[in-house]
């Protein structure tokens, strides 16, 4: 079969990572083992001093896997991806590619609170400042907040649940400017929606739980290296200097434009050994087949639901940056192909009301999850976001009436009549 990197991305969604030779399986086949053999010792000992050579445990790569984030590079049009366990491995792993002890980086405020979790606390515990900053702060403010040992900055295309949408042109520019990369999660756009590559990021995190899964069966996340990024400028001394633990191998002399993902996957990987199993990048793989004809569809029915709970007497306010009067509408039609099928929204009648609705929905599910094919409904202040204090959720954009509705794949009027009996039942 002969593959392009011209197609469009319906195209790639479908062909791209994984094309079957004569007589070879159709379907991406499932390579269930750990071990891979070898005719000689001195071959393994020459995978393991490079194991970009071949394959040697799965706990570094696995052709099930690889065939899934060779589809997804080409998704974002990065030069290579790997996948994790977890959405949050995977921002784990993007910034402790790049930090270390006494380091540190910037994110913006409005993000998953699970990330701000890890960024504010775990980091800290580790030696490495998270150095918030509002996305709507000046330059000259951004600019400020940099230090001489800061080395990223973070943020996401469509933030979790402030559904506020980023400026990457603008954050990028800022990061350029310090020599350091923005890393960017594109969870809830997709590279469908969104490919922040083609404006400036330089890595992308995902977590493929989500809408690139789709159907709630597996846990996983992703690192996306757009290879543009120049880490031979002096402050990444770890992808330019001598890696003892690969007897000298210096990455970037080494592996060029693969540098950054290579180093994660070589020694990050090696260490912390959170890839997933080959089955779990099967289905996750049936999800990514399906993506770009589900997320029109998604973002057709969330903004047919945002518009009507926009017009309802018993809501305060509407986020959802497809809106005109959203206050990031220009940012989503220069940056997004749709807005996704999250929306936040603010409820009379406070925290109390928000629980009585969202306990007398009958179709849509209160779960702690989002993005995928059934509608579900989740109260951040109190489920998601109950870690933070007062001061981190006003920060994040959630206050106690907040609700995150994230709208599936039904029947659009069944999900508004399923809104409208619940707001009923609450007032």
């Amino acid at each position: 079969m002969a593959y392009s990197k011209d197609y469009k991305i319906e195209t790639k969604c479908i062909q791209a990572g994984y094309q079957p030779k004569n007589s070879e399986p159709r379907v991406v086949p499932i390579v269930q083992s750990t071990t891979y053999v070898y005719d000689s010792t001195e071959e393994v000992a020459a995978v393991f001093d490079d194991p970009t050579k071949s394959l040697i445990y799965s706990r570094f790569a696995n052709p099930t896997v690889m065939a899934v984030e060779d589809k997804i590079a080409e998704l974002e049009g990065g030069v290579g991806a790997m996948c994790t366990t977890s959405g949050q491995a995977a921002t784990l792993l993007s910034i402790l590619n790049i930090c270390e002890v006494g380091d540190s980086f910037i994110s913006l405020s409005e993000i998953y609170g699970g990330t701000v979790n890890l960024f504010a606390f775990t980091f800290k515990r580790m030696g490495i400042e998270c150095i918030f900053v509002d996305k709507n702060a000046s330059d000259e403010e951004i600019n400020a907040a940099f230090k001489p040992n800061t080395r990223a900055v973070f943020g996401e295309t469509i933030a979790n649940p402030a559904l506020s949408v980023l400026d990457i042109e603008r954050f990028a520019r800022l990061a350029h400017a310090h020599g350091v990369p923005l890393i960017v999660d594109n969870t809830f756009a997709t590279p469908v929606l969104c490919r922040p590559f083609d404006f400036g990021a330089d890595i992308i995190v995902h977590s493929t739980s989500k809408y690139m899964d789709g159907h709630a069966v597996q846990v996983g996340g992703v690192i996306v290296d757009s290879g543009n990024f120049n880490w031979a400028n002096g402050k990444f001394p770890a992808l330019t200097e001598p890696d003892e633990s690969y007897h000298g191998l210096r990455y970037v002399e080494s592996y060029g434009k693969l540098a950054y993902i290579l180093k994660a996957r070589m020694q990050l990987m090696r260490d912390f050994g959170t890839y997933p199993a080959a089955h779990s990048a099967f289905l996750l793989n049936l999800g990514l087949e399906t993506l770009a004809v589900r997320m029109k569809q998604y973002c057709e029915n969330a903004l047919t639901v945002a518009k009507y709970l926009e017009a309802h007497d018993k809501v305060i306010s509407v986020k959802y940056p497809g809106l005109e009067g959203n206050e990031d509408y220009e940012l989503a039609r220069k940056y997004l192909k749709g807005c996704s099928g999250v929306i936040s929204f603010r409820i009379k009648g406070g925290k109390e009301a928000a629980i009585k609705f969202m306990n007398s929905l009958s179709m849509a599910s209160n779960e702690v999850h989002v993005a995928d094919i059934h509608t579900c409904v989740l109260h951040p202040a109190s489920e998601t976001h109950r870690q933070l204090t007062d001061e981190q959720l006003i920060a994040c954009g959630i206050t106690p009436d907040l609700v995150r509705f994230s709208v599936g794949l039904e029947n659009v009027e069944d999900i508004i009549a399923d809104i409208e009996q619940a707001m009923k039942k609450a007032f």
